[in-house]
């Protein structure tokens, strides 16, 4: 494998795990009603993804990237997950976060 190519599926990884955090950390705040400026955070980090991702029409930059670097550009060549993961992982992720959401904004309501 590229040594750039390794490094930008490393990368990508921890970014993803880092977001992946962000979202448990939503529904969490969420579920245990411990809503603070770190839940906002997240949330603001979580949506600020999101737009990237909408300007890049749903690709994440660094796949953008990683075309350069490998004529192979199967489902998750550009990130160490499970191919069924890297495959479905927004729209898991985009559904545990919107859950999250919307029990952190009923908890502020009532």
């Amino acid at each position: 494998m590229n040594k750039k190519l390794f490094y930008l599926k490393l990368t990508h990884t921890i970014i993803w795990a880092f977001f992946v955090s962000l979202i448990t950390y939503v529904l969490y705040a969420g579920i245990f009603n411990q809503i603070n400026v770190y839940t906002w955070i997240a949330i603001g980090f979580v949506i600020m993804e999101g737009i990237i991702l909408l300007t890049f029409k749903g690709k994440c930059p660094l796949t953008i990237i990683g075309y350069k670097y490998t004529d192979q550009h199967d489902v998750g060549f550009d990130i160490y997950l499970p191919r069924w993961l890297a495959k479905y992982n927004k729209m898991i992720f985009s559904t545990i976060f919107v859950i999250g959401l919307l029990i952190v904004i009923f908890r502020l309501l009532t």
